[in-house]
């Protein structure tokens, strides 16, 4: 396991905020960990820094730091062991017509467009369902590591745009958003499916998902793609799931 004074980490500052408002928990209060200056986190760094729990936004890193609570549980899936349920199978050939382009990470007016209506339709009094456009680049644009901007076409119309990290030994999902006016769609659950066909076509070995925190809804779904591991007193293990 890394170690936050190992090369090259030696060089970052790690601080602990404030107690700001829990996204996920109600009436729960959280601290993060942060690591800067985000001049030196490259991919390696940040490869380094994914494996001990930390996840980014924009150019902002960091991993839960919470006083009197460990409900953030970083998780991954090992590619090679995963195996699609029956209803994992059936999102895959419903959505087998999309097509996948690789895009620069530069800022696409049709791409905020989705943005804005995903925000909007899935997410509600979230914080980000009025994000404005430079608020969408501060968030998925700007990256120091080597990231990849996928977007999902049918027949030519734009229904996913999919970001990712490529790290030293997996993916790290960033962010994905879709066209939620689609009834029927499961481009949620192909998009990760995605993302394992090509952690295995680049030899790559995990895709991390982020955080899952079992009482949080909007994280369910993570669990579904079985087995998975969790990083648990800083050893990655499988997560036993009740």
């Amino acid at each position: 396991m890394t170690r936050l004074n190992d090369l090259p980490l030696r060089r970052l500052q790690f601080y602990v905020t404030t107690q700001y408002a829990c996204g996920y928990l109600p009436e729960q209060n959280a601290r993060s960990l942060t690591a800067i200056p985000a001049n030196l986190i490259d991919t390696q760094a940040y490869s380094e820094l994914v494996n001990m729990g930390f996840r980014r936004s924009g150019n902002y890193t960091y991993r839960p730091h919470c006083d009197h609570c460990q409900a953030c549980v970083p998780v991954r899936i090992k590619v090679d062991d995963f195996v699609p349920s029956r209803s994992q199978r059936r999102a895959q050939k419903h959505h087998g017509n999309l097509e996948a382009f690789m895009q620069p990470l530069v800022f696409n007016m049709e791409h905020f467009q989705l943005y804005a209506q995903y925000q909007k339709l899935r997410h509600a009094g979230g914080g980000m369902d009025n994000d404005d456009s430079e608020q969408y680049r501060s968030f998925l644009m700007q990256s120091q590591i080597d990231t990849v901007l996928m977007e999902f076409r049918e027949n030519g119309v734009l229904r996913m745009v999919s970001v990712m990290d490529k790290l030293s030994d997996g993916l790290s999902a960033v962010y994905a958003f879709y066209d939620a006016t689609v009834m029927g769609a499961s481009y949620g659950t192909y998009n990760v499916l995605w993302l394992i066909n090509f952690c295995r076509e680049l030899g790559l070995p995990y895709l991390y998902l982020g955080y899952w925190i079992k009482e949080s809804r909007k994280m369910a779904y993570k669990t579904e793609f079985k087995p998975i591991e969790g990083l648990i007193g800083d050893v990655w293990q499988p997560l036993l799931l009740e």
